[in-house]
């Protein structure tokens, strides 16, 4: 897609040349995006434009080198029309748009769900703790994890490799799901979003989560994290509680064989310092959870997924976990394969009954200068045989296909 800037407005809309644009202006006043911030309803608008206009321009038969290099821009001023949910001036950039409508594709997640679930409601943190820059769709399906500048530019040089990894996998890796990049500049200051699938369920609860490196220094969660009601637990926590992964012979294989060829992948690209993401959802549990809520008759219903009208989403209205409104059952520990696309359910037999969700995550860290300083220090500090987490790529990538593979039952 050809780069373009064009300020827009209800009072500038006189101005505005193209069709897209005029037809824009009438869509935009049917939808209100209100947000707790100004970032998050820009942020959905901009979504909504973006969607739009692809959706006007054919899916080029193949990505040219360019694809990876464009970007899509437009400049709001004046928005008197829908002042209240919406900053008066703000500028909303797209990255790569035809690349990521290609990945949106080859992950299997359709542009018009992607847009209802990005801008149905606003996006939201789980967590109080959280600063705002890690964020869930309302239905829980995509990531929206703001940024910085030095993260788009490592996106930027990975972004065909990665692209290429996936065309050659045919969209099945434990590797993130990149599904869009954008900068809002809203009151004069830049924000970097990437939104990816959510690796745990939107429906599932995860009653326990690893962040495991394959590194024994420093692995260990802190007191601070523990108290959390979901505390992020680490590598020395993982092997003290004697946590195993109770998985078929068959489904080990394959997973095994999944995280392989994607460790590969990002030992040729010099990547370091990423993690296995493990999540654990205990049935069991969650049907005494479940048991309980029936109970208590006060319940506020916060967590249902609010159901909107379809009228502005085309053909496809219910976003990308659209069977949450309709009547499909799902029992204890059932999950969609093809929307929790990183679950794994424990085998027949297995001492318990659980569904894991396993994905890797923290892939943008480089094996550059500042690394290899980092290295060298820690080698003075615990010795060259320590278990450190910053290692040469490739020794880092060998160690920790060791230790996953030792996670399993």
């Amino acid at each position: 897609m050809a780069s373009s800037t064009a300020p827009v407005g209800i009072l500038s809309a006189v101005t505005a040349k193209t069709k897209s644009k005029k037809k824009h202006f009438v869509q935009q006043k049917v939808k209100v995006f209100r947000a707790s911030q100004p970032r998050l309803s820009v942020l959905m608008w901009g979504v909504n434009h973006s969607i739009n206009e692809l959706n006007q321009v054919p899916v080029p038969v193949m990505l040219l080198p360019d694809d990876f290099k464009a970007n899509s821009k437009i400049k709001v001023v004046n928005h008197l029309f829908n002042r209240e949910n919406l900053p008066s001036h703000f500028k909303f950039k797209e990255y790569c748009p035809q690349v990521f409508r290609n990945l949106r594709e080859r992950f299997g997640i359709d542009d018009l769900d992607y847009q209802v679930s990005v801008t149905r409601i606003p996006p939201y943190s789980e967590s109080e703790f959280q600063d705002g820059r890690f964020l869930l769709s309302y239905d829980k399906t995509l990531v929206i994890k703001e940024i910085s500048s030095e993260d788009v530019a490592d996106v930027h040089s990975i972004l065909s490799h990665y692209h290429q990894h996936i065309v050659q996998c045919h969209g099945s890796t434990l590797l993130p799901q990149f599904l869009g990049m954008y900068r809002l500049t809203v009151e004069s200051e830049d924000h970097y979003i990437l939104i990816m699938r959510n690796m745990f369920s939107h429906r599932l609860t995860v009653h326990k989560k690893y962040d495991l490196k394959g590194s024994l220094v420093s692995r260990e969660a802190s007191d601070k994290e523990k108290v959390k009601e979901l505390p992020t637990l680490k590598d020395v926590d993982f092997l003290n509680t004697s946590q195993k992964v109770y998985v078929s012979e068959e489904q080990k294989k394959t997973f095994m064989e999944k995280l392989k060829r994607d460790v590969e992948f990002l030992v040729q690209l010099k990547i370091m310092d990423y993690s296995l993401l493990l999540g654990i959802h205990d049935v069991h549990r969650a049907e005494q959870e479940e048991e309980e809520d029936l109970k208590d008759d006060t319940e506020d219903g916060e967590d249902e997924c609010p159901v909107g009208t379809a009228g502005s989403y085309g053909t496809s209205p219910e976003g990308i976990a659209g069977y949450l409104n309709s009547h499909k059952a799902l029992g204890p520990g059932e999950f969609d394969a093809q929307i929790d696309v990183y679950a794994i359910k424990s085998a027949e037999g297995a001492p318990m009954k659980e569904v894991y969700f396993m994905g890797l995550i923290d892939m943008l860290t480089l094996y550059d200068a500042k690394k290899k300083a980092a290295h060298a220090a820690k080698t003075v500090k615990h010795g060259a045989g320590a278990e450190i987490s910053t290692v040469h790529p490739e020794q880092y990538g060998k160690r920790f296909l060791d230790f996953v593979s030792n996670i399993f039952a």
